[in-house]
């Protein structure tokens, strides 16, 4: 599987996925993606390689041992990592291919947000909503 940044100027490759999609609800992945919860994966360092642009990649330690690397052209978070695991965490949507797994769980559902409503019957477009 490959992916990119938003730019396309940093692009890596995977070869599997171990244990399946993570979803983050966390305050810092949610601040750092600017979204309601964050599609992470397990990938060990074996199955994850840096295909270009390698150069751009800027790095934050957003908590003690974990840090998270993302494009300088473009802002796009790619990757994190805590000190002395086997693997990195994917941001599963930088993947330009499918991901040869399905989400697993939600995790750190106690900082979710009050406003995110996925569970009720909340229309979903294809594209834009209707004109009204």
């Amino acid at each position: 599987m490959k992916g990119s940044c938003l730019c396309k100027s940093v692009q890596y490759e995977c070869d599997e996925i171990m244990g399946g999609i993570v979803n983050c609800h966390c305050q810092s992945c949610r601040k750092a993606h600017a979204a309601a919860y964050t599609a992470t994966a397990k990938v060990k360092h074996e199955h994850f390689r840096w295909l270009s642009g390698q150069q751009l990649l800027s790095a934050y330690e957003s908590s003690p041992g974990k840090t998270r690397s993302f494009c300088s052209a473009c802002g796009s978070h790619l990757v994190a990592e805590r000190m002395g695991q086997e693997h990195v965490i994917l941001r599963v949507a930088t993947l330009d291919d499918k991901p040869l797994a399905t989400v697993a769980c939600h995790i750190w559902c106690s900082q979710d947000v009050s406003w995110l409503n996925e569970t009720q019957a909340t229309p979903h477009y294809a594209e834009w909503p209707p004109q009204r």
